[in-house]
């Protein structure tokens, strides 16, 4: 399904989007009188789309060889709402999402750093990596939800 870095990225690039209505929505609907209750259930399905994003943008800076501020424009552009679609069709457009996953290694050097192998053994394994970005992303969703949402209760 997603054979191509380009296409993960899009599909959450979208969903993040998507996440976005439904906050704004519930927002909305909060505003209008219905129960606080949907913004507690959609800010939580977009906080977890949107750490899932941030975690992508990471690995693909990392795989895509982005510098490091296309990578922090990327993650940035989550926090804008509906930012991510032009960000993801910036990156597609100067070619920054073009290439299939870099499985094997080639002649050049930077194929050879521990970060590189690394990478490269866990997409060999994309059900390990899904499961290590998974992981990651609700821990840090358990410890964000522990603090309290924005702005307090």
């Amino acid at each position: 399904m997603f054979t191509q870095p380009a296409r993960l990225f899009r599909a959450l690039a979208i969903a993040e989007a998507i996440t976005w209505t439904l906050l704004i929505s519930a927002l909305v609907a909060r505003a209008l009188g219905q129960p606080a209750v949907l913004v507690t259930i959609a800010g939580g399905i977009h906080g977890f789309v949107f750490l899932s994003y941030g975690a992508m943008s990471v690995l693909l800076a990392f795989h895509q060889r982005w510098h490091v501020g296309v990578a922090i424009t990327t993650v940035a552009s989550a926090i804008v709402p509906y930012a991510t679609i032009p960000a993801e069709i910036w990156l597609h457009r100067s070619g920054r999402l073009e290439g299939e996953w870099r499985l094997s290694e080639t002649e050049d050097p930077r194929d050879r750093t521990w970060y590189d192998r690394t990478m490269r053994w866990f997409l060999h394994r994309p059900w390990v990596l899904a499961l290590l970005v998974l992981v990651l992303v609700v821990a840090i969703f358990s410890i964000l939800l522990l603090v309290g949402p924005p702005g307090g209760r």
